[in-house]
């Protein structure tokens, strides 16, 4: 491993530290009571309601980017693993015991694009995605905390 390896870590687990808090007080602002449809249909009218939902989006879509594009690819490295492409990554995760399922996560990157392409058409795809976000936002933060504090015990941070 390298000095480089070794910085990149560092800095990707002060970054991903403060998504996962950013994404969880944005969380707890927009699924402070139940989001149902109705309550999606309200934001072309509730301007507040509106910046708190794209706060939570972009917050779950940026932390599963950095998580799965940019961590996960330095740790391997770090392990000495070959890096490869998105999916071979996650089924080497998953091998390794960091991810649950790779296939999960792929269904969870599904969804972060029905949030960020669908929402405007329909308010039922909106509150269905970001109920799902909401349900799997601890995934994604328990596959970065498995990744640095594996990372952590290696002496690699």
């Amino acid at each position: 491993m390298t000095n480089n390896h070794r910085e990149r870590l560092a800095f990707l687990n002060r970054v991903v530290s403060k998504e996962i808090q950013h994404l969880q007080f944005s969380s707890g602002r927009v699924f402070d009571q139940p989001l149902d449809v109705d309550r999606a249909a309200t934001l072309a009218n509730d301007e507040t309601f509106a910046e708190k939902v794209e706060a939570f989006a972009s917050r779950f879509c940026r932390l599963q980017d950095t998580v799965g594009d940019k961590l996960l690819p330095v740790w391997l490295q770090a392990l000495g693993e070959k890096r490869g492409a998105v999916v071979d990554n996650l089924d080497k995760a998953e091998k390794l015991g960091m991810l649950e399922s790779a296939d999960r996560w792929l269904a969870i990157r599904q969804i972060r694009n029905q949030m960020i392409h669908e929402y405007i058409e329909s308010a039922q795809v909106l509150a269905d995605a970001l109920n799902a976000a909401h349900d799997y936002q601890e995934q994604i933060i328990s596959f970065a905390n498995a990744m640095l504090t594996d990372a952590k015990k290696r002496g690699l941070i």
